[in-house]
């Protein structure tokens, strides 16, 4: 189904406008204003030579003002976590703020006293929020239906992407992180196991509940706790989890007391058998029976759905991706693209469709190298100068308040609560790490009451120690008078 468009065609050519003129007045200007004292300054101290940093720093509202700062404004850099900002704007731009993904439940047979005779579909379209609860609630539908027994199969259909092969490991060597969980057509619960300890000092023992119950695996349901007096250092490494193995997690070390409750998630040692084992366990923890197994199939064409589970509009998953750089939901997004416009959700179709959307909706030129969607990669690049013009275009566009209050606030909430500086709830930006990469994007609010787009990234071996120069650059921008 092609995605319905969400600006009207004078709109769009308005919009369009306004990129061509803000591409003039930032190749005219673009490195020519160089980095304010307090941020070279900031560079000194912490090593890191000037060229490990792109900067830009130019009035939201599109026009022929120069730039307020302006360094290697050009240059190609890996982005990490900032693509994500080029993601969200193309989804909302081309899907629309209210866009919901839909999970369709096919029912193939006959009920009769509670107990259903045949097959149970479920067909995943990409949907990034099917999450626990959200799970849980699908299945009560299912049994609202007067269904309390399954005789047959439930059938997982993951047609909608295209098949992919996927190392959890292959990133950074921790496949345990549920940041490296693949897409999934069917993605529930982003593949991750939720392990919760909680001490129970009269026992000597802290009690581990998981979460979704999961079929067929033994669980080691306490854990020792470590001699009294134990500090809370690094409990994970304390408790020696085995996560390795599909079949079970046990612990063989010990959890100290003083940790109080804390939760583990961790990425299930079998991604591709993670959906099945996942509602079967939620199925039966609700009270369901189920004769037969749950395995993947294809929902036959000729069934029609008995109802279907809707996600939260975009807007609100959008949020989700940049309030808290939640890489999984991304990708969904960027297949989702595809799938709309095509048919079938695959990578390289995504990256084809936002190039073509960067030229027509924002420059000929500057395209981003599109990697996942999600900015975990290596080989993803951009841009200061292509990036600001975005942020640009996004900000007269009506779509602005979607983007913006996507973004954390500076020292207020998600990636950049912990932010330091003068700058406190004055900026909106994304912000991206990885090894070597640090950097943020988006908007800041002057004390003059001007608004302005910032890019400023840092590629370098020691790319974590540019924060402060960073965060000197937001202050400096918000003090504008």
């Amino acid at each position: 189904m092609p995605a319905s468009p969400t600006l009207t065609t004078a709109l769009r050519a308005l919009l369009l406008c306004a990129a061509g003129i803000t591409h003039f007045a930032l190749a005219q200007s673009a490195g020519t204003t160089g980095l304010p004292p307090e941020v070279d300054a900031a560079l000194a101290r912490a090593k890191l030579p000037r060229e490990a940093l792109t900067v830009l720093v130019v009035d939201a509202n599109a026009g022929n003002a120069a730039p307020r700062a302006s360094h290697r404004a050009q240059a190609l850099v890996n982005p990490a976590s900032v693509m994500k900002l080029v993601t969200t704007y193309a989804a909302l731009d081309q899907l629309g703020p209210s866009f919901t993904w839909n999970t369709p439940v096919t029912l193939d047979g006959k009920l009769q006293d509670g107990t259903f005779t045949g097959t149970v579909y479920i067909k995943g379209q990409g949907d990034p929020t099917l999450v626990m609860e959200r799970l849980w609630l699908l299945l009560r539908r299912l049994q609202g239906l007067g269904i309390q027994t399954i005789a047959g199969d439930i059938v997982l259909d993951r047609s909608a992407f295209a098949p992919s092969t996927h190392n959890p490991a292959e990133f950074d060597g921790e496949p345990t992180r549920p940041y490296n969980a693949a897409a999934d057509a069917l993605l529930v619960n982003f593949k991750s196991v939720v392990m919760r300890f909680t001490p129970d000092p009269a026992s000597g023992l802290a009690r581990v509940a998981f979460d979704p119950p999961m079929a067929r695996m033994q669980l080691q349901a306490t854990v020792p706790l470590a001699a009294a007096g134990t500090a809370c250092n690094d409990y994970r490494a304390g408790l020696k989890a085995e996560l390795a193995n599909p079949d079970l997690i046990r612990f063989e070390g010990v959890y100290p007391a003083a940790c109080g409750e804390r939760v583990w998630p961790v990425a299930y040692a079998d991604p591709a058998a993670y959906a099945a084992r996942a509602i079967e366990g939620m199925w039966r923890a609700s009270g369901g029976q189920l004769t037969g197994r749950v395995r993947d199939g294809q929902v036959p064409a000729t069934l029609k759905p008995a109802f279907s589970a809707s996600s939260p509009p975009l807007a609100e998953v959008v949020r989700d991706i940049n309030k808290f750089s939640n890489n999984v939901m991304a990708q969904q997004v960027f297949l989702t693209l595809s799938l709309q416009n095509k048919g079938l959700g695959s990578t390289e179709a995504s990256r084809e469709l936002l190039r073509q959307w960067w030229q027509t909706r924002i420059s000929p030129g500057d395209a981003p190298v599109m990697d996942s969607g999600s900015g975990l990669s290596r080989e993803s690049r951009l841009n200061a100068q292509g990036l600001a013009r975005m942020l640009q275009v996004a900000w007269a566009s009506p779509l602005m308040p979607e983007l913006t209050a996507s973004l954390p606030i500076t020292g207020v909430d998600g990636t950049l609560r912990r932010i330091q500086g003068g700058a406190t709830g004055a900026a909106h930006l994304k912000s991206g790490s990885l090894r070597d990469v640090w950097g943020v994007a988006g908007y800041v609010h002057g004390a003059s009451g001007k608004r302005y787009v910032l890019v400023a990234i840092a590629n370098h071996p020691n790319a974590a120690a540019v924060r402060p120069a960073i965060e000197a650059l937001v202050d400096w921008t918000a003090r504008d008078r």
